[in-house]
């Protein structure tokens, strides 16, 4: 299914993940092929510099033009409840990364190019051990400037591996948290690559525990980090790693309250709550994205179990807002996803009937919504965008009326 409407608003849905990956939601892993770093120029600071500079030229001229919204499946896409497309990553040049769910619950892991309005747009790939069991197989979050794709695999054994890998997808790099469990539900979960070429994500356990990480090119070593109070750590995914090697994510206490934290490259560690977070299990501060100027976006869930939005400035400043419509009932609000290099931060909302909507926030403060045509209209569908771009270019998924996940590419 292809299709374009322009003028509307429309968004995305995520049937993978949650922007924080816990246990329950997603593994992410990486193992040593150093064949990858031939392609991956992350050592090359003339070209990172020059790359920052072009990016900020081209954001000074602006990119004014009419919404469109591009929907899409991938061939091969399962067509029952919960199964189908999602797109979770994209890089500045608009190439989309994401899975798919196939009619035997198998993910696959595509990218497509140009728009993604076409078919010879569109490349799909496994890594070599992906499991080809149901909930098993080969899951992408992340692709960086130089197509550096980042996700990870869940094996027949059901323990999760992370990998690096670029077009042709002919060669994937591994990649184990040398302290990650090997038991079914445990192991490593990548989910984003920078410029450079680094890579964070968290790994689990032999204990079921959590902990982030970070690891760099050729990927031989891996610094884990874990913040003060922490029982279980997650790193965002897709957009959760600047430029500058920052990474944000949650992490829970011991009474199961969640916290936000933002890990610098030199290893020091900030820690904060939003004001008005709950503090009781499920509640708290959860972050989904930082920029490349330390602009941090995400949700903050209240007493009453009602989600808002928030935006941390660098210097440690929080903004709140609530997208008006969004309802304010337990599970349902304002959940921001990622944050581009403008500050225009895009996410999803749930109304008081439990379905989602796209917004996208302007540095402003003034909101925009948007729903991804063919979206569903009853409880649990609807649109979810997931990442912007530099420039403000969104892709997600939406869960139409028979609940099956289509991705979608909005441009402003």
């Amino acid at each position: 299914m292809y299709d374009v409407v322009d003028g509307t608003s429309n968004a995305v849905v995520h049937a993978v993940r949650s922007r924080d990956q816990t246990p329950s939601t997603a593994s992410n892993e990486f193992q040593h092929d150093h064949a990858l770093h031939e392609s991956n120029p992350g050592g090359d600071m003339d070209r990172l510099q020059g790359y920052k500079a072009a990016s900020v030229v081209l954001l000074a001229c602006g990119l004014a033009s009419a919404q469109t919204i591009t929907t899409f499946s991938i061939p091969g896409a399962g067509t029952g409840a919960g199964q189908g497309t999602g797109g979770f990553g994209i890089n500045p040049q608009g190439t989309v990364v994401g899975s798919y769910l196939d009619d035997n619950n198998v993910f696959h892991g595509f990218q497509c190019v140009s728009g993604c309005g076409s078919l010879s747009n569109i490349t799909k790939y496994d890594a070599p051990d992906a499991g080809t069991g149901a909930n098993q197989g080969t899951i992408s979050f992340s692709i960086n400037p130089f197509g550096v794709v980042v996700g990870y695999y869940i094996d027949a054994n059901n323990v999760a591996h992370g990998f690096a890998t670029a077009p042709p997808f002919k060669k994937f790099t591994t990649l184990n948290e040398p302290d990650a469990g090997q038991g079914a539900g445990q192991g490593t979960f990548a989910g984003n690559v920078n410029l450079g070429g680094e890579i964070a994500g968290y790994y689990i356990d032999a204990n079921g525990v959590a902990h982030g990480f970070v690891t760099a090119p050729p990927y031989r070593a891996f610094t884990s980090y874990d913040p003060e109070g922490s029982v279980n750590t997650f790193s965002a995914i897709a957009s959760a790693l600047n430029t500058e090697g920052a990474v944000t994510g949650t992490y829970v206490d011991a009474t199961g309250a969640l916290h936000a934290y933002v890990r610098v490259a030199d290893g020091k560690i900030d820690e904060y709550n939003v004001k008005g977070a709950g503090t009781g299990s499920g509640q708290g501060t959860s972050p989904s994205s930082i920029d490349d100027l330390g602009g941090i976006a995400g949700n903050y869930i209240d007493p009453s179990g009602v989600n808002h939005g928030f935006l941390r400035r660098r210097f440690g400043g929080i903004t709140t807002f609530n997208v008006s419509d969004a309802g304010t009932s337990s599970g349902q609000g304002t959940i921001p996803e990622g944050i581009d290099l403008l500050g225009e931060i895009t996410g999803q909302y749930i109304d008081s009937n439990g379905v989602n909507h796209g917004f996208v926030r302007s540095r402003s403060g003034a909101i925009t919504t948007f729903d991804a045509p063919g979206a569903g209209t009853g409880a649990g569908q609807g649109t979810l965008p997931e990442t912007p771009s530099m420039f403000g270019v969104i892709t997600g998924q939406y869960i139409d009326a028979n609940n099956v996940h289509y991705g979608f590419l909005r441009t402003p």
